[in-house]
């Protein structure tokens, strides 16, 4: 945060506080993912499926918050998809990421999950990833 002396609208002089862009932003990611944790838990028979997306890749997590374990992971970044797809960010990795994700938990005999998006909207790359996971057989 920045200060400095300005001039306010009644005449008088006082301090202005500048907040800088990126602290409101985080501090507003955060009460965002603090609101929607106190609503969204996982279980061994019904994990929480996490969904952190970045510029570059893709990454899922099916956790169980009871026991603080992941049952289960994929990213764009592993080696074996890397190997078969060209682009790690586009809504086509996604969709394969997706069906990755549903096999997987498929194979622990997990049907049903918890589906937490975090901060990311519901649109894009995140919602043909919960597309995919929904034609895997996951239910949601």
């Amino acid at each position: 945060m920045r200060t400095r002396v300005c001039e306010r609208k009644n005449g008088k002089r006082g301090w202005a506080v500048f907040k800088d862009k990126v602290v409101v932003k985080k501090t507003a990611k955060r009460r965002i993912r603090k609101r929607i944790r106190k609503k969204i838990s996982g279980t061994p028979e019904r994990p929480r499926v996490l969904v952190t997306r970045s510029n570059r890749y893709l990454y899922v997590q099916a956790i169980d918050d009871i026991n603080g374990r992941v049952l289960s992971s994929a990213c764009t970044l592993e080696k074996s998809f890397r190997e078969k797809h060209k682009s790690f960010k586009n809504t086509e990795a996604a969709k394969a990421l997706g069906k990755i994700v549903a096999g997987r938990l498929m194979e622990k005999k997990i049907k049903t999950i918890v589906f937490d998006r975090g901060v990311f909207p519901y649109h894009g790359r995140i919602k043909n990833l919960a597309d995919a996971m929904r034609e895997g057989g996951l239910i949601f």
